[in-house]
């Protein structure tokens, strides 16, 4: 599932199907999920130049994995839900998945690495 709002932001493929979608624009940013009703278990929002996530106006709980300069994960919060702030202050970008599928976004990039 795709949301009306990202089909014009830039999208990148990992392996076993998964999806990034790129949050460039600044309205992106500042809408990131919230309101949705779901994202889809093979699709993760980017988020470059961040450290921190909120929650706050989300429907569902998500799984956060922090990336660092180089877009290799560093760290993974898994089940953060609604109106809850996480943060990696050693992070440089971070994606946002469904609940769960925080591990299968993980083991993509670390397989995209080899």
């Amino acid at each position: 599932m795709s949301a009306r709002r990202f089909r014009s932001l830039p999208t990148r493929r990992l392996g076993d199907g998964l999806q990034v979608i790129v949050a460039k624009t600044m309205r992106s940013r500042l809408v990131g999920l919230a309101f949705l009703s779901e994202l889809g278990r093979s699709v993760a929002l980017e988020l470059p130049r961040c450290r921190s996530v909120h929650t706050f106006g989300m429907r569902f709980s998500i799984d956060v994995v922090f990336l660092d300069g180089q877009g290799a994960p560093i760290r993974v919060v898994e089940g953060v839900s609604p109106r809850r702030i996480t943060v990696c202050r050693s992070a440089k970008a971070l994606l946002e998945t469904e609940a769960g599928e925080g591990a299968r976004f993980v083991e993509a990039l670390r397989q995209g690495e080899e």
